[in-house]
């Protein structure tokens, strides 16, 4: 009989080692803190959330050892959350921070992670397609993208910007800008997803289509669990060209960085959940925006939809291109992966390597 995981013991385990990681983002601000992300947040929201995840961890910790559940793990988290109150806890005091040329995301990915699994977690175990636990086979994997992914958001900032600023700088349609920006932004925003999802749409189907950039797509395919954390799993250098890729026209054709902005925020909404392990029906909302149901046909391990459903906000970019594919009967994909399981290796590391070694030929 298999035996079931404690649920507190793990969440222990996640608020206690976040916590950790959030009193060494108040002793070194400037070195572990997104430069773009600190203008989002006050000082007090950091403080409050780390109190609640000590509090949290201490407590769902306790409770799992006294139950004999997992104690391990829970150790582990109390003992995080242990150290991180002998390292000043949430009464962490620092000076005046420095803008740094580059810093890491550890405070984008606490948050983002907190949040996420805040929101996700409940509504998976209460309208989940699949009876599924946040705990499936290689979550681990997953949550270590999630982490990479966030951590390095500076370093993928800069690089998009450096780039796309170099282009637009060779490449202008003042006249084209200067009609675009004359719109309302709201209207500008409705625009620029558009244009995006035209965009990545392209780039997704040159990710299918070309034999070498699908040796990097594939890692993003090779999940077997369809979840809110599934969609983190992507290799660094295609999150790199397909962000640049996307950005690039909403920056040549001028669009205000309040559109811009607001699109970024929803891409990574939409993206989160696209993934979700929700069996919720909308009708014909589904022909009108990407949701669950659409995208996981996406990445059905069947032939038949190898080439379907490359949008990620709008149906109507995969009408446009002939590649909607969306079964009328409200079904959903019995299984989900590669083609060919043993395409992928397994771990994070052996995955952004594997692109660039020889394939085996059997």
């Amino acid at each position: 009989m298999v035996r079931k995981r404690s649920w507190t013991a793990h969440l222990s385990a996640l608020l206690g080692l976040s916590s950790l990681v959030g009193v060494l983002c108040f002793h070194f601000p400037q070195l572990l803190t997104s430069q773009a992300f600190r203008e989002v947040y006050t000082e007090g929201f950091a403080r409050g959330l780390l109190l609640f995840g000590l509090v949290c961890a201490f407590g769902l910790g306790t409770l799992a050892i006294l139950r004999g559940r997992d104690r391990r793990v829970a150790l582990t988290g109390v003992g995080a959350a242990t150290l991180a109150v002998l390292l000043g806890g949430a009464s962490v005091e620092f000076d005046t921070i420095e803008a740094t040329p580059w810093s890491l995301g550890l405070d984008w990915f606490v948050v983002s992670l907190f949040f996420s699994a805040l929101v996700f977690v409940p509504i998976e175990r209460l309208l989940g397609r699949i009876d599924q636990s946040p705990l499936r086979p290689q979550w681990r994997t997953d949550l270590a993208y999630f982490f990479v992914s966030h951590v390095s958001v500076q370093f993928v900032l800069i690089a998009i910007t450096a780039w796309t600023a170099g282009v637009a700088a060779l490449v202008a349609f003042p006249s084209v800008a200067a009609a675009i920006q004359s719109l309302p932004v709201w209207l500008q925003f409705l625009l620029a997803v558009l244009c995006a999802d035209l965009a990545q749409a392209l780039v997704h189907r040159a990710y299918h289509r070309w034999p070498l950039l699908w040796r990097f797509h594939a890692v993003h395919h090779s999940s077997r669990h369809m979840d809110w954390l599934a969609g983190s799993r992507m290799h660094l250098l295609e999150i790199l060209l397909t962000r640049g890729l996307v950005l690039l026209p909403l920056v040549l054709l001028g669009f205000a960085p309040a559109a811009i902005n607001a699109y970024v925020i929803l891409a990574g909404l939409q993206a989160v959940l696209a993934h979700a392990n929700l069996g919720l029906r909308f009708g014909w909302l589904e022909y009108v925006l990407v949701l669950p149901r659409y995208h996981h046909w996406h990445h059905a391990r069947r032939e038949d939809f190898t080439d379907a459903n490359y949008a990620i906000h709008l149906p109507l970019v995969d009408w446009l291109m002939g590649t909607l594919r969306l079964p009328r009967d409200g079904s959903w994909p019995e299984e989900y992966g590669n083609l060919d399981p043993a395409e992928v290796p397994e771990g994070v590391w052996r995955q952004h390597l594997a692109p660039f070694l020889p394939r085996r030929r059997g």
